[in-house]
Order: structure tokens, then sequence, then C-alpha cells
């Protein structure tokens, strides 16, 4: 005779339902396995972890480069005709896709941790592929189209590495309790010493990894030296339109040590102050005069150039994300802005405000290609500008330049040794912020040459820099940097080291602690759950009259 017995009572399982359901789409009970992870999906698991690591990189990449965000827009319209600000959609999409990677892999690992067959559904797989390509595409783009803004990685960690390793630190030692458990469930000592030796290599080597570490940072407070001057870029390109005297006003009022700027000269022989080689960017030639609009900027007659307008564009495009901050009379004023002579800006930087001087070129047809330096010069000349006052930056007829105006800063932006620089009399240096390290900066302070880094914009960059003993900076966000009091960090080498090793000891402590304990839990138990063994088997079957009773228990006396 058969007796059956009730049906077998489960209680709720909540948060395992969640964790199966959302990672595979296993969201009952029968649906689920203690079996082994397959090879596909151990392989799946690996590349998972995999895009992981490569998100974290890009993403850390994008947010680590917000400091040139402006500068990568320029760059895209240079090529695609017109202006949009990308950094901030391709900033939040990064961050998007890295959040639900990072979720996916928290999910997998919990799988670990309760023992359950991990079963990616085949949505998230697609999903991760999508990932991973377009990850690797954006990766390949910049390496191809913006190769030289990697260094901006290797720049960063100099001031984010010492926190990263704590960080590090951090998940290395959580992550020993899933490591531990699985050495503890290992039956093979052949096993249990890959998994081993592998962790704890990767420990032993991020323990050892601060030995690399260099940040000008870390040194003691009383060798920082003074605070870097901050030069306007464009003016003050983040209150005002950048190139106009609206600009320039924005910049004297922040008692900024000078403004840089890009001259060039029109067709009738006026210089005006113009950064771009066209108009259409900056002003709004393509209403006004469609038909001339890709010009070159300086084939126009001054007559021409006055009438356009220069500010609206700045408050359609806000470039900087900065407009709404603007006030009602800073809104009109900046609407309202038009081309600035150089001549105005001369007579407004006599008020002891320095001038970074960039000349362009002319077109071949320009009647004054062979006579701007001089006519540029001139106008420098007699505005009564003190000499000491400017930056002279080209290097064409620099000899005739230190003839006729000897108290000029003569300044280079080719970066050369520094006895080379001083035969040809160079005074200063202007280099974008990736062309130098700390020792180059060390070098020509020793042989008294000033360097100047552009562009700088963001906190910790500065302060980097700072700490580097850079005398200038040309930025941006000059609102910003000059109420920067000091560097945003700075700590002592001893201070760092005692730092270093008491969170290596406290991690080792905790890992071995952590092993120790999975071993004492699961090393010695091994017990087989019959329900799980029938559901396990179960799970296999494809027999519709088996899946009808995957939730019953029969018993046969």
């Amino acid at each position: 005779m058969v007796r059956h017995q009730p049906l077998q009572y489960y209680e709720p399982q909540l948060c395992l339902s969640c964790l199966t359901g959302i990672y595979g789409c296993r969201w009952k009970r029968y649906q689920r396995s203690h079996d082994d992870t397959t090879p596909w999906e151990r392989l799946w698991f690996l590349i998972l972890v995999f895009t992981f690591f490569l998100t974290l990189t890009w993403f850390y990449f994008w947010w680590e480069v917000d400091n040139d965000y402006n500068e990568f827009n320029w760059f895209l319209y240079n090529r695609m005709g017109y202006w949009s600000d990308w950094s901030i959609p391709i900033l939040l999409t990064t961050a998007t896709g890295f959040t639900y990677i990072t979720g996916l892999l928290i999910l997998a690992l919990c799988h670990i941790v309760v023992g359950q067959q991990m079963h990616l559904h085949w949505l998230h797989k697609v999903a991760l592929t999508v990932a991973l390509i377009a990850t690797l595409v954006a990766v390949s783009s910049v390496a191809q189209l913006w190769d030289d803004e990697w260094a901006v990685l290797l720049i960063s960690l100099q001031g984010t590495a010492p926190f990263l390793h704590i960080g590090a630190l951090i998940a290395v030692t959580t992550l020993s309790w899933i490591v531990a458990g699985q050495f503890a469930r290992a039956e093979k000592v052949s096993s249990q010493m890959v998994i081993f030796t592998a962790y704890f290599a990767v420990v032993f080597v991020l323990y050892l990894i601060p030995l690399s570490i260099s940040s000008p940072c870390i040194m003691e407070k009383k060798d920082l030296s003074p605070k870097p001057a901050i030069i306007g870029h464009r003016g003050a390109p983040m209150l005002a339109p950048e190139h106009t005297l609206m600009s320039f006003q924005k910049a004297r009022e922040q008692k900024l040590y000078g403004v840089q700027v890009d001259v060039t000269i029109s067709l009738d022989g006026v210089p005006f102050l113009m950064h771009d080689t066209t108009l259409r960017r900056t002003t709004n030639v393509d209403e006004a005069l469609p038909d001339l609009a890709r010009r070159p900027a300086s084939m126009f007659n001054w007559t021409d150039l006055k009438q356009l307008n220069a500010g609206e564009w700045f408050l359609k495009t806000d470039p900087f994300w900065t407009v709404h901050s603007l006030s009602a009379s800073d809104y009109r004023e900046a609407q309202n802005q038009s081309i600035c002579k150089l001549t105005d800006l001369l007579e407004l930087a006599k008020g002891n405000m320095t001038l970074l001087l960039n000349l362009w070129d002319l077109p071949h047809d320009h009647p004054y290609r062979g006579t701007f330096f001089n006519v540029t010069l001139d106008a420098i000349l007699r505005s009564g500008l003190p000499q000491h006052l400017v930056m002279w930056l080209p290097s064409r007829q620099r000899p005739l330049v230190e003839k006729v105006a000897p108290g000029f800063q003569q300044t280079s932006d080719i970066k050369e040794t520094v006895a080379g620089l001083r035969r040809e009399h160079i005074q200063k240096l202007n280099l974008r912020y990736t062309q130098v390290s700390s020792q180059d900066i060390r070098d020509c302070s020793a042989w008294n040459l000033s360097v100047n880094l552009y562009t700088v914009n963001e906190p910790w960059l500065f302060s980097l820099l700072w700490c580097s003993g850079v005398q200038s900076v040309t930025s941006d966000n000059s609102q910003t940097l000059s109420k920067v009091p000091s560097p945003i960090w700075i700590m002592a080498p001893d201070e760092y080291c005692l730092i270093w090793i008491t969170a290596d000891l406290v991690s080792f402590t905790l890992i071995v602690g952590i092993f120790v304990l999975q071993k004492w839990r699961l090393g010695s138990i091994r017990t087989y759950n019959p329900e799980q063994i029938m559901l396990s088997a179960a799970v296999r079957r494809t027999s519709r009259d088996v899946k009808i009773m995957k939730e019953k228990l029969i018993f046969s006396a």
C-alpha cells in the first residue's frame, strides 16, 4: 500500500527569489539549482568581470577628463561643423552602463556566496555584449582621435592613487569572504592551492603598489610653493563670451594675473581677437552674412566685423553650463557683445594686467601677410602698455621683436632643453599640462625659467600642479581657481607611509581571520539535502509530468 504525505510546505525566500530572478529570471523554487555552474555560464561570468574592469577604467577616465570637456567639444566642432556638448551625455551614458554592469557582477557574486548555480538571462547577455562592444569602440576612438588625452589618466592617478589604493584594499578584503568560502568547499588540494595562490598573489601585489606611487602632493607642507598665478583663457569665458571686452573686464574684476588672447588682422589692417579660423562658432555670421560665413575671419573688413554679434552664441550654446548663473544685467550685456579690437584690450590692460599674446598665421592671399607682425607690434608699442606686461609667444621674427621691444617676456610653446631655451633668451614656457612632469618644472625653476600650463580648469588638477611648483596656469574656470586657498590634499611622506602600512596590516589580519573562520565553518561539513538532490535532478528533465511534480516530495512505504 502506498501512502502519500501532504505536500511539503516551503517558507518564502524573497531575497533568494529576487537574486536568482533578476540575474537569470529564475523566480520560482523549482527553477533554482545548487549544481555546479556550467562551463558556458562560467565563461559569461569571466566576460562580465572583464567588462566591469573595462567600464570602470573608461568611467574613471571620462570622469577625470572633465577638465578638457570644452576642448573635446571644440574638437568635435572642427570635425562636424556645428557646436554641441557631447561630454555630459557621454558621461551619463557611461555612468548608467557602469552601474548596470556593477549590479550584475554583485548579483553573480551573491550567487557564489549562497551556492546557487549561475544562469545569466539572455537579455542580460545581450546587454552585456552591447556594453562591452560600446566601451571598446569608445576606448579605441579616443586612442585614435584624441590619443594625447590618455596622459590625463596617468596624471590623475598622481592625485587619486593613494585613495584608490585604500578603496582597492577594502574591495579585496571584502572579497576574501567569497574566496575563502570557495577555498573551504574545494575537495581537491590542487584546487585549494590554485585559489589560495591566485588570491594572495593579487593581495600582495596590491599591498606593494604604494612603492610605485609618486605624487607631488606627498611632501612636507613647508616645501609647498606659492600659489600659481592664474591667466584667464581668452578672458573669463565661463562668465562672458570669449574674446569680448566683457570677458576681459570680468577677468580684471577677479584681479587675475593676466589674460591669454589670439590675435589676427582684418582685410583692411585692423588687429582683432579671434581664436577660430572662421567666425561661425562665436558670431552670428551665418545669419548676418550667410554667403561669406565660411570665409576665414581675417578675410573680412573691419566695417563688416564690427557689425557682427559676438555674444548671442554664448547664451544659446551655453558651452560651460554657466549661463544660468549670470545676473539679468550680465545677460543683457553678454547679448550685445561685439568682436573686440586689440587696441581696446590694450587700453583695458594698462591697469596692470599681463597679456599672453598668440598670433595666427594669415592666408597666403592676405594683403598684410608679410607685415602682420609689424602692424601688431606697432599697435602694442603705440598703446603705452608697459612692455613687461606682454608675454610674446610667436617664434617668428623673435630677434626683431627682442630688438624693438626688449621688455617683452619672451615665451615659447615648444618644449626644448633648458640650455636651448636659454640660448634663445626664453623667459617663460607655455605648454599643455600633459607635456611636462614635476621634474621638468623643477629643472626649469632651477634655471629661473617660469612655466605656464594650459588649460587648467578643475581644482584637483590645479592642486596637483600647485604641489609640483608650477608658476602659473591658463584657465577657463578662473572664478573657481582664484578661490582655492590651498591644495585639496597634501601629506607628509612619513604620514603616508604610516597610513599605507597600517591599512595593509589591518587588511591582512582580516583576510587571515576570514579564511580561518570559513575553513572552520565549511571545511568539515559535508551535508546533502535529499530535497535539493531531487529538485536538481528534476530540473534536468524535460517531461511535462515531472515539471508538474517539481514542488512535491513523494514517499512510498
